[in-house]
């Protein structure tokens, strides 16, 4: 599956929904919202498939390798991309976020946690810092 968007890309955005986190299994998804006139298929349509909600809520995802993939949003002219599907995203930067108010109590300790900027050092490094201490929330 393979897609082209013509023109500047716009920022991202963050949806912390609870239906967007067990979509993604991650503390928010990422994306951005494109014209239908900038965007185009190249390959791999024939792939795709949907999950929709009645609420109006659309997953579209690559039957082959289960990546979540571009789909035309119910506003007219518009298409959703998945922001880890965009090859060149380096000068992007995250706009907005939203549904904060539903976003997993976890999110929040990101900052005060261990970062390795490279990955662990190995296994048992990463074993030993997910283990919790008293002071720990249950």
């Amino acid at each position: 599956m393979s897609f082209e968007i013509e023109g500047k890309l716009p920022n991202l955005y963050q949806c912390h929904c609870s239906l967007c986190r067990k979509v993604t299994g991650a503390a928010a998804n990422a994306a951005t919202i494109v014209a239908e006139s900038a965007f185009r298929w190249l390959s791999g349509q024939d792939r795709i498939r949907s999950f929709s909600r009645s609420t109006g809520y659309r997953s579209d995802f690559c039957s082959v390798c289960g990546s979540p993939v571009p789909n035309k949003l119910n506003v007219k002219d518009r298409f959703w991309v998945p922001a880890g599907l965009l090859d060149d995203a380096r000068d992007l930067a995250v706009a907005v976020h939203i549904h904060l108010t539903s976003a997993a109590a976890w999110e929040h300790d990101a900052q005060r946690c261990l970062h390795w900027p490279e990955g662990p050092p190995d296994l048992a490094s990463l074993e030993r810092a997910l283990q919790r201490s008293e002071g720990d929330r249950n």
